[in-house]
Protein backbone atom coordinates (compact mmCIF):
# COMPACT_ATOMS: atom_id res chain seq x y z
CA UNK A 1 0.00 0.00 0.00
CA UNK A 2 1.47 3.20 -0.83
CA UNK A 3 1.15 6.05 1.43
CA UNK A 4 0.84 8.28 -1.52
CA UNK A 5 -2.49 6.94 -3.19
CA UNK A 6 -3.88 5.84 0.47
CA UNK A 7 -3.53 9.23 3.22
CA UNK A 8 -3.09 8.12 6.51
CA UNK A 9 -6.22 8.06 8.61
CA UNK A 10 -6.93 12.21 10.29
CA UNK A 11 -6.24 10.37 13.61
CA UNK A 12 -2.50 9.29 12.97
CA UNK A 13 -0.04 11.97 14.08
CA UNK A 14 3.28 12.88 12.34
CA UNK A 15 3.83 14.00 15.68
CA UNK A 16 4.98 10.67 17.19
CA UNK A 17 8.38 9.93 18.48
CA UNK A 18 9.52 7.68 16.23
CA UNK A 19 8.60 9.49 13.30
CA UNK A 20 10.05 12.56 14.36
CA UNK A 21 13.45 10.64 15.32
CA UNK A 22 13.43 8.75 11.78
CA UNK A 23 12.82 12.31 10.25
CA UNK A 24 15.49 13.56 11.96
CA UNK A 25 17.94 10.71 11.18
CA UNK A 26 16.87 11.09 7.29
CA UNK A 27 17.42 14.92 7.20
CA UNK A 28 21.00 14.14 8.39
CA UNK A 29 21.72 10.83 6.11
CA UNK A 30 20.40 12.69 2.99
CA UNK A 31 23.11 15.64 3.88
CA UNK A 32 25.81 13.32 4.20
CA UNK A 33 24.59 10.78 1.51
CA UNK A 34 25.99 13.72 -1.27
CA UNK A 35 29.75 13.74 0.13
CA UNK A 36 29.65 10.20 0.06
CA UNK A 37 32.34 9.33 -3.04
CA UNK A 38 30.71 8.90 -6.59
CA UNK A 39 31.34 4.89 -6.28
CA UNK A 40 29.62 4.61 -2.95
CA UNK A 41 26.60 7.18 -3.29
CA UNK A 42 25.04 5.05 -6.14
CA UNK A 43 25.18 2.11 -4.44
CA UNK A 44 25.41 2.14 -0.72
CA UNK A 45 23.60 5.84 0.00
CA UNK A 46 21.16 5.04 -2.51
CA UNK A 47 20.13 1.82 -0.49
CA UNK A 48 20.25 3.73 2.37
CA UNK A 49 18.02 6.35 1.22
CA UNK A 50 15.78 3.80 0.13
CA UNK A 51 15.32 1.44 3.62
CA UNK A 52 14.31 5.02 5.25
CA UNK A 53 11.77 6.25 2.93
CA UNK A 54 10.36 2.55 3.05
CA UNK A 55 10.50 2.54 6.84
CA UNK A 56 8.38 6.17 6.36
CA UNK A 57 5.53 4.39 4.10
CA UNK A 58 5.42 1.58 7.06
CA UNK A 59 4.85 3.77 9.66
CA UNK A 60 1.91 5.48 7.48
CA UNK A 61 0.75 2.11 6.62
CA UNK A 62 0.57 0.92 10.39
CA UNK A 63 -3.09 2.08 11.36
CA UNK A 64 -4.54 0.41 8.47
CA UNK A 65 -2.12 -3.17 8.73
CA UNK A 66 -4.28 -6.31 9.00
CA UNK A 67 -1.19 -6.91 11.41
CA UNK A 68 0.39 -4.27 13.47
CA UNK A 69 2.94 -6.51 14.56
CA UNK A 70 3.88 -8.00 11.33
CA UNK A 71 4.26 -4.34 9.94
CA UNK A 72 6.64 -3.23 12.70
CA UNK A 73 8.75 -6.60 12.40
CA UNK A 74 9.19 -5.45 8.63
CA UNK A 75 10.75 -2.36 9.90
CA UNK A 76 12.78 -3.56 12.05
CA UNK A 77 13.92 -5.69 9.79
CA UNK A 78 14.85 -2.62 7.36
CA UNK A 79 16.48 -0.59 11.00
CA UNK A 80 18.85 -3.54 10.93
CA UNK A 81 19.83 -3.52 7.25
CA UNK A 82 20.20 0.35 7.32
CA UNK A 83 22.62 -0.39 10.82
CA UNK A 84 24.64 -2.59 8.48
CA UNK A 85 24.90 -0.82 5.46
CA UNK A 86 25.21 2.50 7.33
CA UNK A 87 28.51 0.50 9.17
CA UNK A 88 29.40 -0.97 5.63
CA UNK A 89 29.89 2.60 4.70
CA UNK A 90 32.08 4.01 7.21
CA UNK A 91 34.76 1.21 6.96
CA UNK A 92 35.06 2.20 2.71
CA UNK A 93 35.70 5.32 4.06
CA UNK A 94 32.31 6.55 2.27
CA UNK A 95 30.91 8.29 5.82
CA UNK A 96 33.14 10.32 8.69
CA UNK A 97 33.23 8.38 11.81
CA UNK A 98 31.50 11.14 13.67
CA UNK A 99 28.92 11.25 11.42
CA UNK A 100 28.60 7.52 11.15
CA UNK A 101 28.12 7.86 15.43
CA UNK A 102 25.87 10.27 15.16
CA UNK A 103 23.46 8.74 13.03
CA UNK A 104 24.12 5.21 14.75
CA UNK A 105 23.02 7.19 17.86
CA UNK A 106 19.49 7.86 16.27
CA UNK A 107 19.40 4.23 14.89
CA UNK A 108 19.78 3.40 18.38
CA UNK A 109 17.11 5.45 19.98
CA UNK A 110 14.98 4.69 17.21
CA UNK A 111 15.53 1.14 17.79
CA UNK A 112 14.74 1.20 20.95
CA UNK A 113 10.99 3.02 20.49
CA UNK A 114 10.22 1.00 18.07
CA UNK A 115 10.93 -2.13 20.73
CA UNK A 116 9.13 -0.88 23.06
CA UNK A 117 6.27 -0.71 20.07
CA UNK A 118 6.42 -4.18 19.32
CA UNK A 119 6.32 -5.38 23.29
CA UNK A 120 3.11 -3.36 23.44
CA UNK A 121 1.63 -4.61 20.66
CA UNK A 122 2.55 -8.15 20.97
CA UNK A 123 0.62 -7.79 24.38
CA UNK A 124 -1.98 -6.38 22.93
CA UNK A 125 -2.74 -8.47 19.79
CA UNK A 126 -4.73 -11.53 20.40
CA UNK A 127 -2.77 -14.66 19.53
Amino acid sequence: MNFLTCPPPQDFTLDIPIFTKLYDFYKNLSRYIVSFPKTRRYTLGQRLDDLTLDIFELLFSIPNAKSKVETLMQISTKLDLIKVLLRLAKDNQAIKSNRYLELQATLQEIGKMLGGWIRAAKQSSPD
